[in-house]
């Protein structure tokens, strides 16, 4: 198995690990490859943190960015609209 097949087939391994052959062709995969375990444990773990539902406070300084960023966003797409 390749990086890239490992990919293409990530969503399935992370929802159905019942899928035996395919769990064991991520395993031997993920054994050797270091990218692809980094992959799986960084999605492993986003996933933990979204099943908590444990909210995370953005600093200011990050929202305050997001916020413009929408803003030119929104005047990109709706010019005559006022913000």
């Amino acid at each position: 198995m390749t990086c890239e097949e490992l990919l293409k087939s990530l969503n399935d391994y992370l929802d159905d690990e019942s899928v035996l052959a395919l769990y064991r062709e991520f395993a031997e995969h993920l054994s050797r490859c270091n990218p692809c375990q980094v992959v799986v444990d960084n999605l492993r773990k986003t996933i933990r943190l979204y099943q908590d539902g444990e909210p995370f406070p953005m600093p200011p300084e990050f929202q305050e960015r997001f916020r413009q960023a929408l803003r030119e966003k929104w005047k990109q797409k709706f010019p005559q609209a006022s913000v």
